[in-house]
């Protein structure tokens, strides 16, 4: 390939999958129904969270279990989180149209289930079902959609999957809401079962992978590897989730979780670096390029908890906003996000993956940092401006990445390295949930007296009983969550500029 030919700024090596092959892997002569299907299972599980958090007065009206409703979120999530490596590598092994198939049909499972839930406790556990489909829903969408495009044209793909994020964001509150008021909480579930089963009818019929050579020996799954990474996963992200919450910190239930974790940490290094076709193969970690992926987007994961978990409490307690405005402050970052993530291309195809990913992270991080100065209570237009600014910051970061993981990588290891970036960025989350939280808590503590924590404190406001010292003391606890958001960005440009290589080792992938 000449010089003017190579967009994005990456050294070129040749690889197992040319353009041919790929354009028969994925039968591209349907390629437009395939891409349909991809959005309606990324829509799924866009829509999840948003559309079920609407619905929670309903729920526990109906069912109880005010105690642990929280659990129909971090169930969900801690299923989600845990078996992303698992999907990836059998999407690698197995092909991309059965995982996501089976996936799809587990997420569809859960759902009905939920609809007949008949109390609070079998319907968190039937949203851990859900969760164990979607990260198969999460994971291969993403890798099909590699498959689908060449280098140059991937940017259309995760545009339309960005857009499918931003759209669920601001229309999931919504559709809950009325779903819940005027059908009942249990149509928020049931309304999954068209829209699966339409994706999974497409995909059945549109999607057609290779013949895989059956002469050689069987696949070897991982299965004792799958199982260690799963409990593993579980136990440490439910030490993460319930720490300061279920429990304190320093607490026998959390020493417990977290020395129980650790140890099967451990034996989870001992069993993949034995197993013949692990879960998690070492190669994730010893290159470089996806090495510092992994731990950018784990930075990502981590910054992004405090918009999404702290801004709607500073918009309504600090600046007096309404549940809906305040909504709308932190939703613009979704406006800004898609178009910024679709226009990134122009960026990265003069001046590579890195250095487009290093710009966004660096202006992210100034503009986190640049919110604790806001003026004190201000007006609601200024974090709403940062907002959009954020939200593009982090476009111009994150799509770079991604393309370019998968583009050093071949067929039969793209669906193990989007997996685990992605792994990466969910448990940054979880991470970021629990530290953001303590630091937030503390910081209430120390402004109060030694008394009070987030959650009460805001509740006390919405009952209109706490005075102004409080409203200062919320905000100068999410002023330190920003502090803290902009230190893990800085992470992150640090691991990029010090890991990575400047051209990214991409594989050719036309002739």
């Amino acid at each position: 390939m000449q010089g003017e030919r190579n967009p994005v700024g990456s050294s070129r090596r040749t690889g197992p999958a040319t353009g041919d092959t790929a354009r028969r892997r994925t039968g591209t002569e349907k390629r437009g129904a395939v891409v349909a299907a991809l959005m309606l299972s990324m829509a799924l599980a866009a829509l999840d969270s948003t559309i079920v958090s609407t619905a929670v007065p309903q729920i526990v009206g109906d069912l109880g279990g005010f105690s642990v409703f929280s659990w129909l979120f971090s169930g969900y999530l801690l299923a989600v989180t845990v078996t992303l490596p698992v999907y990836g590598k059998l999407s690698d092994t197995f092909g991309r149209k059965p995982v996501l198939i089976a996936g799809s049909a587990l997420f569809l499972l859960g759902s009905l289930l939920c609809a007949l839930a008949w109390n609070m406790g079998a319907l968190i556990a039937f949203r851990i079902i859900q969760g164990l489909g979607g990260g198969a829903l999460q994971g291969t969408v993403q890798t099909l959609a590699a498959d689908l495009y060449p280098l140059e044209q991937r940017p259309k793909i995760q545009a339309k999957l960005s857009t499918v994020w931003a759209t669920s964001a601001v229309a999931g509150p919504a559709v809950g809401g009325i779903l819940a008021a005027y059908a009942g909480w249990r149509w928020i579930f049931l309304v999954n079962l068209p829209v699966g089963a339409v994706a999974m009818w497409l995909l059945a019929r549109h999607l057609h992978e290779p013949q895989r050579d059956t002469s050689g020996p069987r696949p070897r799954i991982d299965w004792a590897g799958a199982l260690a990474v799963f409990v593993c996963g579980g136990v440490l992200l439910t030490a993460l989730v319930q720490g300061g919450i279920g429990w304190p910190w320093l607490s026998a239930p959390s020493t417990a979780l977290f020395g129980t974790g650790l140890a099967l940490a451990l034996l989870v290094v001992v069993i993949e670096r034995r197993a013949a076709e692990p879960i998690i193969p070492g190669w994730v970690w010893r290159r470089p390029t996806i090495a510092a992926v992994n731990l950018a987007l784990g930075a990502l994961g981590l910054l992004m908890v405090a918009p999404t978990v702290f801004l709607p409490t500073y918009a309504q307690s600090v600046l007096g906003l309404a549940p809906a405005a305040a909504g709308f402050v932190l939703t613009v970052w979704t406006l800004s996000w898609p178009v910024s993530a679709a226009l990134s291309q122009h960026v990265y195809r003069r001046i590579g993956f890195r250095d487009t990913a290093m710009l966004g992270i660096g202006a992210a991080a100034l503009i986190l940092l640049a919110f604790p100065f806001l003026p004190y209570p201000g007006s609601a237009w200024q974090p709403t401006l940062l907002m959009l600014l954020l939200g593009g910051a982090l476009g111009l970061f994150q799509l770079p990445l991604i393309v370019g993981v998968q583009s050093t990588v071949g067929w039969s290891e793209r669906g193990t390295a989007t997996a685990s970036v992605l792994f990466c960025r969910q448990t940054g989350q979880t991470i970021g949930a629990a530290l953001f939280g303590a630091v937030a808590n503390g910081v209430l503590a120390s402004r109060l007296g030694g008394s009070g924590d987030l959650d009460s404190v805001t509740r006390a406001l919405g009952a209109g009983t706490a005075p102004e010292a409080t409203r200062r003391a919320i905000a100068d606890a999410v002023h330190a969550v920003y502090f803290g958001a902009a230190g893990a960005a800085a992470l992150a440009f640090v691991a990029l500029l010090v890991l990575a290589p400047r051209r990214f080792p991409v594989l050719e992938d036309s002739p």
